[in-house]
């Protein structure tokens, strides 16, 4: 029989550990030891989601990554223009990465309460979460500087082009309307097929957004937000068997 875990147990033992784990993860980078215990961690949340804790839990960890992510976003904004680009891509990474381990050490919460109380799914909230705290408060920053970068050989790698573009794709696609030709690069099958003298106009389509995202002030610090609602699809697929009797 499980002991009963109480609001206190959670907020002053079981919390405690997942907090410190999550800032570990967070804030790692590439090929990092972490010394955690992935099996106590686990271990936590299941105990929390079978003593009816899940609420608490996920309310939590979304405040955690959030007051993180506003950090990411603030240290980004402080970047001058020349490391802009690099940072961006840092951040993208390093959190992508992250959720990597959070989200299957969060599998019977998200299984038993985000599925089937929500509707929804914790890997698609903890995305939602970056496109909201950060892409959205970056993009018209960004896209200038990927677009001069594009044009400027060396200045940054292809692989840091690749994978921004990529991620940016997978945050949001709708965003491949504000440089076509840049994503179509990195991005199979999203423009129909072209004939030569097509190449030549989406070229210039993406010099003239340039132009314009700068002469309209677009530069590094602003704001501007551009919600458009859309999820992003994942499909989680979780073996839990042996906890369906736990709701």
């Amino acid at each position: 029989v499980m002991n009963v875990i109480t609001i206190e147990d959670y907020k002053s033992t079981y919390w405690p550990k997942l907090d410190s784990a999550i800032d570990q993860l967070l804030t790692q980078s590439p090929g990092d030891y972490i010394p955690i215990s992935y099996e106590q961690i686990y271990s936590c949340v299941y105990k929390c989601v079978c003593q009816q804790h899940s609420e608490q839990m996920y309310s939590d960890l979304i405040k955690k990554i959030t007051n993180h992510l506003e950090r990411v976003s603030k240290e980004l904004q402080a970047s001058p223009p020349d490391l802009y680009i690099e940072r961006f891509n840092v951040a993208l990474g390093q959190y992508m990465g992250a959720l990597q381990s959070i989200v299957p050490l969060f599998i019977y919460m998200n299984k038993f309460y985000i599925e089937t109380k929500l509707n929804r799914d914790l890997k698609d909230d903890l995305i939602k979460l970056f496109t909201e705290h950060v892409a959205e408060k970056h993009i018209y920053n960004l896209m200038p500087l990927l677009l001069e970068a594009q044009s400027t050989p060396f200045q940054i790698t292809p692989s840091t082009m690749a994978n921004i573009v990529k991620g940016l794709y997978t945050l949001r696609p709708e965003w491949v309307q504000m440089a076509p030709a840049l994503f179509s690069k990195f991005i199979p099958n999203i423009l129909p097929p072209a004939v030569e003298s097509e190449l030549q106009e989406y070229a210039a389509q993406d010099q003239k957004l340039q132009r314009e995202l700068i002469q309209n002030g677009f530069t590094r610090g602003d704001q501007s937000r551009k919600r458009a609602g859309e999820e992003l699809t994942y499909n989680a697929s979780s073996a839990c068997a042996s906890s369906r009797g736990y709701r």
